[in-house]
C-alpha cells in the first residue's frame, strides 16, 4: 500500500507541475482523446446498439479492449441523431471464477476511462483483490464527456470580469448575459446534445451498454455524482443491478439551496482540518504558520491585484478564482493537502499556476457544468436572491466563502436557455439491490449525512463510514477494499454502524 500511495503522490505532483487541466472555476481545457481502438471501423461507423471491440492501442490500457457503441441523442427519438459512447474493458484475471461485469462511471464531467487509466497507473490491479480477479471491469465515458461524443464550447466558461459572487445588480446582469452567450455557443457547436446530457438520458445509455455487453445484470461502482446516476438507473430499470457500491454519495433529496449550504459547510470544515494539519505537519510547506490567516490574506490580495500565472498561459487569478480552485485540493488528505500548501506558497510568491490545475486530472469544467444545468432546479433568478444566498454562505464559510461546486453550477446556469429536468429524488427505489454506501466522516464534497440519505432510498442498504477526509476510498483503505470485495463476491454487507479506521 505504501508503494501505491507513493505512486499516487507522484502522479498528482506531475499533474500539478504540468498544469494539465484547468479547474471548473477557470477555463475550458482541450483534452486530446488517445487512440483507444486499433484500426478498423471508427466510432462514428459503429452500428447502433452494438459494441465494437478492438485491442486498445493506448499504452495506458495494457491488454485491455476498447469499444464504441452508438445511442440516440434523444431517447424519445431513437431514429434521429446518434452519438458515440466510448468504453474500455479489463477482463477478469481469474476467468474460471468470473462472477460478472463491474461498471465504472463517474457521472457528469468525469471521464471513467481516464479514472481507470489513473487507477491502473497507481497499482489498482495489484491491490484490488476479487474486484479485478473475478469481474470484468468496464469503464464508460458518459454522453458529452471525455472519449464519448464530448460537449465542446469555445466561449470561456468564466472570463475575466465575470463573478460567480456578483456584488451588485450590474455584476449580476453581466454574469447572466455571459452565461447566455456561453450557452448559445455550446448549442451552436453541439446541437441537441446540450439538452440531453441529463441523468435520465445517461441512465438509458447504461441500459444500452448492459444490453450490448450481453449480461443480465450489472455490478455498479459509482463515485460522487455517479451515485445519483446509479440510483437513477436502478429506478428506471429495476432488477438490472446485482450490486451497487456508492462511494461518497450525494444527497439530492433536499432543495438546491439546502444542498449548497450543506456542501459549503462540509468544504469549510475540510479546509479548517487542512489548516490544523498543515500547521503541525512536516509534509506541509506552511508548517508552523497560521495557515488560514495566510490563505485569507492571499485571497484578499488577489482580489485587489490578481496573481499572475507563470508563462502568461492563463489570465491572472483573483481571490474568487483561488477559492473556487481550493475545494478539489481538499479531497484526499495524504495527497492533495500537501499540494494545496505548495500552491498557496507559490501564489504568495507571485505564481498562481497550481490554482489553474485540477488535482483530479479527469474533469472537464464545461462537461461538469452543462449536465448540472439540466439536473438541478434553478431557485435563484434575481440579484436579490443571489445576494441573500451569498451572504448566508459567507457567514458559514469565512475562508472559502461558499465557492463550492454546487454554487458554481447555480451561478453558471443563471440565464441558461435550456430548461432544467431534475430527477425526482427521495422515493424508495424498488427492484434495486441493497447498496454498500461508503462515506467519509469528513469530506469536502459531501457531508457524512448524505450517505444515510442515499441509503434510505435503497431498501436494505448500509452505510460503511470511513474515518478521514478522503473520497475514492477503494484505493486508499484496506478496510474499504475488504468490505467491498466481500459485498461484490458474496453480496454480504457490513453491519450497520461499521466504521473503517484505516
Amino acid at each position: 500500500m505504501r508503494r501505491v500511495m507513493r505512486q499516487l503522490r507522484r502522479t498528482v505532483t506531475a499533474l500539478t507541475a504540468g498544469a494539465v487541466l484547468a479547474t471548473p472555476m477557470l477555463a475550458t481545457p482541450v483534452v486530446a482523446a488517445p487512440a483507444l481502438a486499433a484500426s478498423g471501423r471508427t466510432a462514428s461507423q459503429a452500428p447502433t446498439g452494438h459494441i465494437t471491440w478492438r485491442p486498445c492501442t493506448d499504452a495506458g490500457f495494457p491488454g485491455m479492449q476498447c469499444g464504441t457503441m452508438r445511442v440516440p441523442v434523444d431517447w424519445s427519438k431513437p431514429r434521429a441523431a446518434q452519438l458515440d459512447l466510448a468504453l474500455v474493458r479489463r477482463k477478469a484475471d481469474d476467468p474460471a471464477h468470473r462472477q460478472g461485469t463491474l461498471l465504472l462511471n463517474d457521472g457528469a464531467g468525469g471521464s471513467s476511462i481516464e479514472q481507470l487509466r489513473l487507477a491502473t497507473r497507481n497499482g489498482f490491479p495489484d491491490i484490488a483483490g476479487a474486484m479485478t480477479q473475478r469481474f470484468d471491469i468496464v469503464a464508460v465515458d458518459p454522453r458529452g464527456v471525455g472519449h464519448s461524443t464530448p460537449i465542446r464550447c469555445s466561449e470561456p466558461l468564466k472570463p475575466a470580469g465575470v463573478s460567480y459572487f456578483p456584488k451588485n445588480r450590474a455584476a449580476f446582469d453581466k454574469l447572466v448575459a455571459h452565461n447566455r452567450t456561453f450557452a448559445k455557443d455550446c448549442l451552436r457547436r453541439n446541437g441537441p446534445l446540450v439538452a440531453h446530457v441529463d441523468l435520465t438520458s445517461t441512465a438509458r445509455d447504461i441500459e444500452a451498454v448492459r444490453t450490448g455487453l450481453g449480461v443480465r445484470r450489472l455490478n455498479w461502482y459509482g463515485i460522487h455524482y455517479s451515485t445519483l446516476l446509479g440510483r437513477t438507473y436502478a429506478a428506471l430499470f429495476p432488477g438490472r443491478l446485482r450490486t451497487m457500491t456508492l462511494d461518497t454519495a450525494l444527497d439530492d433529496t433536499t432543495s438546491p439551496l439546502t444542498r449548497i449550504v450543506k456542501e459549503t459547510t462540509s468544504a469549510e470544515e475540510a479546509f479548517n482540518r487542512f489548516a490544523a494539519w498543515c500547521a503541525n505537519s512536516a509534509q506541509c510547506a506552511l508548517k508552523g504558520h497560521d495557515v488560514a490567516a495566510e490563505y485569507d490574506a492571499l485571497v484578499a490580495r488577489a482580489d485587489r491585484t490578481p496573481v499572475p500565472v507563470a508563462g502568461g498561459t492563463h489570465r491572472p487569478l483573483t481571490g474568487e478564482d483561488i477559492r473556487g480552485a481550493t475545494q478539489d485540493y481538499l479531497n484526499i488528505a495524504s495527497v492533495t493537502w500537501p499540494a494545496l500548501a505548495k500552491a498557496i506558497v507559490m501564489a504568495q510568491a507571485g505564481d498562481a499556476t497550481d490554482f489553474t490545475v485540477d488535482p483530479d486530472g479527469t474533469l472537464d469544467p464545461v462537461q461538469v457544468l452543462v449536465p448540472a444545468c439540466l439536473d438541478n432546479a434553478r431557485p435563484v433568478s434575481t440579484f436579490e436572491e443571489a445576494d441573500r444566498l451569498h451572504k448566508s454562505l459567507a457567514a458559514r464559510a469565512p475562508h472559502l466563502g461558499g465557492a463550492v461546486r454546487s454554487q458554481a453550477a447555480l451561478a453558471g446556469c443563471l440565464g441558461w436557455p435550456v430548461p432544467a429536468k431534475p430527477v425526482r429524488a427521495g422515493r424508495l427505489v424498488s427492484g434495486a439491490p441493497p447498496a454498500l454506501v461508503i462515506q467519509s466522516t469528513h469530506q469536502a464534497l459531501a457531508p457524512h449525512t448524505a450517505g444515510s440519505a442515499m441509503a434510505a432510498q435503497l431498501p436494505g442498504s448500509v452505510v460503511l463510514s470511513r474515518e478521514g477526509d478522503d473520497y475514492s476510498m477503494f484505493l486508499l483503505s484496506s478496510c474499504v477494499r475488504a468490505a467491498t470485495n466481500r459485498y461484490l463476491t458474496d453480496r454480504v454487507l457490513p453491519a450497520p454502524g461499521t466504521t473503517c479506521a484505516n
